[in-house]
């Protein structure tokens, strides 16, 4: 029966091949990535699917993203033709030592991470709502390039030559302690285990250093309880703002969405402040595609938000914003 079978599939083969070869290379050339990510305009997520915490608005609260493709031949050559699509280098998202998408995906879901923290933390001290930190820790976020060390982005530092890391400021008083050259016992924690890495300590512009760039991230005990629930393949900082927007609404009695739909970009930091971002202009076009009310940005990309606007003729109303106390206020007085 198998030799029967076996034939059946050589004969086949042999009477076919060619398609079968011009198919193989299709598929190549159509799967193929290139070093290269197109940009283009995306879409909004609605937050109501990411935050688990029960709410009274009659509209939304949306994150706006940028549609990132892969690059493949047909789609970079596309991409010559097509007016809101923009071809960006992978290099020119790496920093120092990064080799591949999956650093850069790392660093991104560890942006996620601190930026969900500083929502939180803002949201629920506007509200005068009870937030006591539990825990504080710090991740490597990305590696020098020129550092001598096993550690990994995504590390959480635990302790250095025996000392406990629980303050970035002391942590590094007790490296100008030390001579250029020692050699740093410290214990990571990768992957829900605690391993023994090292890092030798120079001496870099005057400060010594082991050449880790770390992100603090706090555990926090709230009243009322909250949890987030962003996917696997959502990462970065942009949505920090829109977050801790709408973490607020719900915390608070008041409706400020009046039954609008609120779209808006920006990073968020410890103190409210909302930062500039990226691809601003895709995200004006995704949120005008989705029929959005009001499209908040920083103040930083208020102009090309604009100019994205009276380019492509939006129906779109575009609010800058230089803190969440500020955007609170103008969905009050709106």
């Amino acid at each position: 029966m198998f030799n029967k079978i076996y034939e059946n599939i050589k004969t086949f083969i042999k009477e076919n091949y060619k398609t079968l070869l011009l198919y193989l290379i299709l598929l190549i050339i159509c799967t193929y990535r290139l070093p290269f990510y197109i940009y283009t305009g995306g879409g909004t997520i609605d937050l109501e699917k990411r935050i688990d915490l029960k709410g009274n608005e009659k509209g939304s609260y949306n994150l706006a993203y940028v549609k990132q493709i892969y690059a493949t031949i047909p789609t970079y050559l596309l991409s010559f033709i097509m007016d809101k699509w923009d071809v960006v280098k992978v290099s020119d998202l790496q920093i120092d030592n990064e080799e591949d998408v999956k650093d850069i995906d790392n660093r991104e879901k560890l942006y996620l991470e601190e930026a969900n923290n500083h929502a939180i933390l803002n949201a629920y001290k506007l509200a005068g709502k009870t937030i006591n930190m539990k825990e504080s820790s710090y991740k490597v976020i990305y590696v020098n390039k020129d550092s001598d060390t096993n550690i990994l982005v995504c590390d959480k530092l635990v302790s250095v030559n025996g000392v406990k890391i629980t303050n970035n400021l002391e942590y590094k008083k007790y490296l100008q302690t030390l001579d250029v050259g020692t050699r740093l016992e410290i214990k990571v924690e990768r992957n829900d285990k605690e391993i023994d890495c090292y890092a030798i300590l120079k001496e870099i512009e005057g400060e010594k250093i082991i050449g880790l760039y770390l992100v603090n991230i706090y555990d926090y005990e709230l009243d009322p309880p909250i949890n987030l629930k962003f996917k696997w393949n959502e990462s970065g900082s942009s949505g920090g703002f829109m977050l801790s927007l709408a973490i607020y609404d719900r915390l608070v009695d008041d409706d400020l969405t009046k039954g609008r739909k609120i779209v808006g970009t920006g990073t968020i930091d410890a103190n409210g402040n909302v930062g500039e971002i990226g691809g601003v202009k895709y995200k004006v076009l995704g949120a005008s595609k989705e029929k959005a009310d009001i499209f908040f940005c920083p103040k930083e990309n208020y102009e090309e938000a604009i100019n994205t606007k009276n380019k492509y003729n939006l129906k779109l109303k575009i609010v800058k914003v230089e803190t969440l106390e500020e955007a609170i206020n103008y969905l009050k007085n709106n």
